[in-house]
């Protein structure tokens, strides 16, 4: 097979000044796990190689730079699928852990269990050979201004933080090898000033993440309460299985996600014969792709009116 990557870096309102910054951040992720596809290795390890350069990235709302809970944390989700085997890892509301998706892949590798939280998930991958941080370490002033300025706001002047123009930078990856098999990974930070203990979609397998080999690799960014709702990335996967294309796939099940429950995100999705889709109905989706043919990115894709 010849294979293929795509990226995302997440589906939100992106100011003009921060499009530069997403651009450059995901043609480096999709640099990083071309690599790897390239030297004939797995998807498994691409997806998992670019998912940490996005959450080294302090653009994205991913690792280090990431958004801060109620209580002035970080708090860091993140998934990774094996579409061969159907094994999978994840971790949730960790916080000493820099690059989530690296012990995502060792529960997936190491472990019976498909999911660790908060600290049995850090207790795992101190266990396991992956230093932990502080969680001072992954605070960026930028983003304690962010809090404190709109914790200052009176209740009725708060915006609406599931809204577009509030940030939605989780991060992605799917990607199919030469051997014919595809992977997903999702990587998120949560949403501004969440309540501590909140799981978004993108740790939840079938929710913001899922890959099997019989049918699509996806990985979803956006308003996650909606996603889970609908098991959004299991959803598209299964329409795929049942013969259509993913590129109209990923439309349809964006669509249907505004439609149902007004909710809004973006998605990527690939099968097993390399074909994809990438589809948002926010104003702007940072997203890369690389084959054998094609080496493209972009901030706008195939967005809904």
């Amino acid at each position: 097979m010849d294979p293929v990557l795509v990226v995302h870096g997440g589906a939100w309102a992106i100011p003009d000044d921060m499009v530069e910054a997403h651009r450059n951040g995901v043609r480096d992720a999709a640099s990083a796990g071309w690599r790897v596809l390239e030297a004939g290795g797995t998807a498994l390890d691409a997806v998992e190689e670019a998912v940490v350069i996005l959450e080294n990235d302090e653009t994205f709302d991913a690792g280090r730079g990431s958004f801060l809970n109620r209580d002035g944390k970080v708090q860091l989700d993140a998934l990774i699928m094996d579409g061969a085997t159907l094994r999978a890892g994840g971790v949730g509301c960790v916080e000493r852990i820099a690059n989530p998706v690296r012990a995502a892949r060792k529960i997936l590798s190491e472990s019976p269990h498909v999911y660790f939280v908060a600290e049995g998930a850090e207790r795992f991958a101190a266990e396991h050979g992956i230093a932990l941080c502080h969680n001072e370490d992954l605070v960026i002033p930028r983003e304690v201004e962010r809090l404190r300025e709109f914790q200052a706001r009176p209740e009725d002047q708060k915006a609406d933080l599931f809204a577009p123009a509030i940030s939605h930078d989780t991060v992605g990856a799917v990607a199919l090898d030469r051997a014919g098999n595809i992977a997903a990974a999702t990587s998120t930070g949560g949403t501004l000033n969440k309540a501590p203990g909140r799981l978004g979609d993108s740790s939840l397998i079938g929710c913001g993440c899922y890959a099997d080999n019989l049918s699509a690799a996806a990985s979803i960014t956006g308003w996650g309460e909606p996603i889970m709702k609908l098991v959004l990335a299991k959803w598209a996967a299964d329409r795929v299985a049942s013969g259509s294309l993913p590129e109209w796939v990923a439309a349809e099940a964006i669509n249907a996600l505004e439609s149902r429950l007004k909710g809004h995100g973006g998605m990527i999705l690939l099968d097993a014969a390399g074909r994809f889709g990438i589809f948002h109905n926010t104003p702007r989706m940072a997203w890369a792709v690389r084959t054998n043919r094609q080496e493209s990115s972009g901030i706008e894709r195939n967005r809904a009116a």
